[in-house]
């Protein structure tokens, strides 16, 4: 199978190992009917693709150096020969009882001296040698016995990396050399860290403390940054194994679980061939598309967070991605079951397809019936009997193969770029600026600060690309490609980079400035200069004092501005004191205090121009300000419940998505002929188009 199966890769993570039938081994007669009705079910349904082998390393190694590599076979036999391609994964995310026996040392230590009990999975830490011998032995075995099946697409190494920060002797020792190679001395890094603060000056490397009682904001960075350079080296460590067995048509990949502590996702899809990525989210009314519920889970809530899943996958390479896991049924706790209302999947599966997924591959084939992950409910329910999730994907993987020919390649639009700290994102766990409704630190501000600008940027009907700040090229290409920057929480920037933000407006970009955006410097030091720091000037505004706001401050046009806003529009959570300094106010607030502040400013710069918001925009805010920022193109839906995104095809064909995200049977005119890509009715400009409840549509533009 020298190919991919199909342009776009459908399919589920597949645990034969895992099943009743197969427990009391898997050659019995019981196991090879469930192996071949499952495979079956898997054809019918559309399947191009399945994931294997990456969480038993006990099954493959049951005692130390005693390997049993055969029990795979049958079912990369019989994926070839359904059709079905295999990605096969490496183990070393779960490590066998064994060896957390016979070497207790290799266990991770959540603080000094304390480890990290094993009962659960990634426990280790993974820069033990004794971890890495094991780690690499089996590796090696599964690879040489598999790597050559012609039913083998790619390979995924580890799992969701950077689940732990390490505290072990060997990992802090490393960090100390880490420090004294990158500053050389420690005079140089008393001075950078600002360590006559509180009496930590260190008059040798060996004055150097551990982190669990650390409370100084220049070490938590560097030793944020030290982790996430572990988790990137280690996964690049097996990526390079796999490329010495992989044929040149294989891929080698990692599934990312984005936020974890532990991971700088841009840098680790960097060491890969493609990145993959585990985007999970609420549906039932979480889709309901402007009455969303927020918080109070883990997954992402909301149709705007599906999107910015999406996205984020995109930009950590700027290219298409593959979604290794999904929901399939309930995804969560055994107290929390939502699976979907009817359309729901063909939904979220289009959504991520449109902003550039390749494969859609669910969390998992069947329902487990014992462990952690009971009641994460696969396609197949307990009772291993296809059901109305089956059914219902069935009908996404014959959509999927009629139009992913066409799909193959797609480039998703991108109306306005936001940008990406991974920096900034460590600063303001360690200083958080914002605090949660208990008045206990939100070490998510960063997210808590930039998400708002990307939803209402998506309120407004508008594409996002979210851009790495290590991504950038030069100014005068990014103010060609991407008409609108946004940079809020970009807490911690050197002068480069706000220099670039500068010569980006210069040269012809909207450049639109958020909350603690260029006020700490690269070692998130606070920067000496008035801010917006080095960009007061451009912006025609600075600010000395800030706020955090306990209720939402209304704010209201300023006239004349040409912004329009709602009588429910309001400033949440925080608030500069922007002082006007040659920019215009477009927004201020309905405060006895704050009043004397603009809540948004507007300034012409060069060829372009700088916004500077100075609170966390409420959706009502947020989508006018995108409104006003970017007005309304013809295939921005009027309906409130409908949304289109777009993409170009290598032959240049624009491709629409229109999803409506409600229970509402609805029509959507065209602005332009279309053909519909999955049952080929075709439309003259102006006609309606209907959608259903939880809908989808995919159009392709004629000319």
């Amino acid at each position: 199978m020298s190919e991919w199966p199909q342009p776009i890769l459908f399919g589920a993570a597949y645990y034969y190992e895992y099943q009743p039938d197969v427990l009391d081994g898997f050659d019995t007669e019981r196991a090879k009917r469930r192996l071949e009705e499952d495979l079956d079910l898997m054809a019918e349904a559309g399947f191009s693709v399945i994931r294997v082998g990456e969480s038993v390393w006990s099954t493959w190694e049951p005692e130390n150096g005693r390997f049993d590599l055969d029990w795979l076979q049958p079912v990369l036999d019989g994926a070839l020969e359904h059709g079905i391609g295999v990605i096969l994964g490496t183990p070393t995310y779960a490590v066998p009882p064994w060896l957390a026996r016979l070497y207790p040392e290799i266990a991770g230590e959540h603080r000094t001296g304390q480890r990290i009990a094993w009962g659960g999975r990634q426990e280790v830490d993974y820069t033990h040698p004794a971890f890495r011998f094991h780690a690499e032995r089996v590796i090696r075995k599964i690879l040489d016995r598999y790597a050559d099946h012609p039913a083998v697409i790619g390979f995924q190494v580890d799992n969701e990396p950077g689940l732990q920060l390490f505290h072990n002797e060997g990992v802090f020792q490393r960090f100390t050399d880490h420090l004294r190679h990158a500053y050389g001395d420690v005079a140089t890094l008393n001075r950078e860290w600002g360590l006559v603060y509180w009496s930590h000056r260190l008059s040798t490397w060996a004055d150097l403390w551990r982190p669990d009682g650390n409370a100084q904001p220049q070490y938590e960075q560097a030793w944020r940054r030290f982790q996430t350079e572990l988790t990137t080296e280690f996964i690049a460590w097996q990526a390079d194994i796999a490329r010495e067995y992989a044929r040149d048509d294989q891929f080698v990949t990692t599934c990312i679980s984005y936020g974890r502590p532990g991971i700088d996702e841009r840098a680790v899809a960097e060491r890969m061939s493609i990145t993959a990525g585990n985007p999970y989210y609420r549906m039932q009314d979480g889709f309901a598309l402007g009455q969303e519920p927020v918080g109070g889970h883990w997954s992402q809530p909301g149709v705007a967070a599906l999107y910015r899943a999406a996205d984020a996958m995109y930009g950590s390479r700027q290219e298409p991605f593959l979604v290794t896991e999904t929901n399939a049924q309930a995804i969560g706790e055994s107290w929390h079951n939502m699976p979907a209302y009817e359309g729901q999947w063909r939904q979220a599966a289009w959504a991520l397809v449109s902003r550039g997924a390749r494969m859609i591959e669910y969390w998992h084939w069947q329902s487990l019936h014992y462990g952690t992950e009971t009641y994460w409910g696969g396609i197949l329910p307990h009772s291993q009997r296809p059901g109305r999730v089956y059914r219902e994907l069935a009908q996404l993987g014959a959509e999927l193969r009629k139009a992913g020919p066409v799909l193959d390649g797609l480039v998703p639009h991108a109306d306005v770029a936001v940008l990406y700290s991974k920096e900034s994102e460590w600063a303001l766990a360690a200083q958080p600026a914002l605090a949660k409704p208990d008045g206990g630190p939100d070490r998510d501000s960063f997210h808590s600060i930039a998400a708002p600008f990307y939803k209402g940027a998506f309120d407004a009907g508008l594409q996002a690309r979210i851009i790495h700040t290590e991504q950038l090229g030069s100014p005068e290409d990014a103010a060609t490609q991407y008409p609108v920057l946004v940079a809020a929480g970009i807490y911690t920037a050197d002068d480069d980079l706000l220099d670039w933000l500068d010569q980006y407006a210069a040269a012809g970009g909207h450049l639109v400035l958020g909350p603690r955006t260029a006020y700490a410097d690269q070692e998130a030091r606070a920067r000496l200069e008035v801010k917006p720091a080095r960009l007061a000037e451009a912006a025609g505004v600075w600010y000395d004092e800030f706020a955090n706001l306990a209720e939402a401050i209304p704010v209201h046009a300023v006239e004349g501005s040409g912004l329009e806003l709602g009588a429910d529009a309001a400033g949440v959570h925080w608030a500069d004191g922007l002082i006007l300094d040659g920019a215009q106010a477009l927004a201020e607030y309905w405060h006895p205090h704050y009043g004397r502040f603009p809540a948004a400013t507007t300034k012409e710069h060069g060829r372009g121009r700088v916004t500077c918001v100075g609170t966390i925009p409420n959706d009502a805010f947020g989508s006018a300000l995108f409104t006003w920022i970017a007005p309304a193109g013809a295939w921005r839906p009027e309906h409130q419940t409908v949304t289109a995104t777009s993409a170009t095809t290598p032959a240049g064909d624009t491709i629409r998505f229109v999803h409506n995200w409600s229970w509402d049977q609805t029509e959507v005119p065209l602005p332009a002929a279309a053909v519909d890509l999955l049952d080929d009715t075709t439309y003259d400009q102006g006609a309606a188009l209907p959608l259903g409840p939880w809908d989808v549509k995919i159009l392709r533009e004629t000319r």
